[in-house]
């Protein structure tokens, strides 16, 4: 395997653009929340090494996965303040952060594809602010766990180096 011994979540801070100015929300879901707030605290660690200000991430909580498209519109839609200004701003990105694990119904596909077309659907009818994906869709608890801070590294943390990527492409557009 080509990724063996490989650190999946590493980036090098100094390649990405400077983060910042950026305002970065997190939409986390509470359903699984051992794996989701693992998932948080790579992507809130890494924005913050990669010079995000804390008063710059907003989170938002909603219950579970399917949960995740409402709460990001819901990001897309809100202005928020700006520290020691007195003014409100939209964010330049915001990343939606569940886990869904395989059960023995039809429920995981249901749920899966609804969270994946819903996320697709505000990329392209919403081009404002860009949504990233940090959903874990796995067969397995184990499979989760190795994903949000295990021996596979932290989605959550990759999902924080494409926002800021994302983001920029954004603040060069305007």
């Amino acid at each position: 395997m080509a990724t063996a011994g490989k650190d999946l979540s590493a980036y090098d801070k100094n390649q990405l653009p400077d983060a910042s100015n950026m305002r970065i929300g997190l939409v986390v879901a509470e359903w699984n929340d051992d794996i989701t707030e693992n998932l948080f605290n790579g992507a809130h660690e890494t924005l913050l090494d990669c010079g995000v200000d804390e008063d710059r991430i907003f989170r938002l909580n909603v219950p579970g996965s399917f949960e995740l498209v409402y709460g990001a519109k819901h990001m897309q839609d809100t202005t928020y303040p700006i520290k020691d200004k007195g003014q409100k701003k939209r964010l330049d990105a915001i990343i939606v952060i569940g886990s869904v694990i395989r059960g023995e119904t039809a429920h995981f596909d249901f749920v899966c594809q609804g969270v994946t077309q819903g996320i697709k659907d505000l990329n392209i009818n919403d081009s404002r602010i860009p949504v990233i994906f940090c959903v874990l869709t796995d067969d397995t608890h184990v499979q989760s766990v190795d994903r949000s801070g295990g021996r596979h590294g932290n989605k959550g943390s990759e999902a924080a180096v494409a926002a800021i990527k994302m983001a920029a492409i954004k603040l060069d557009s305007l």
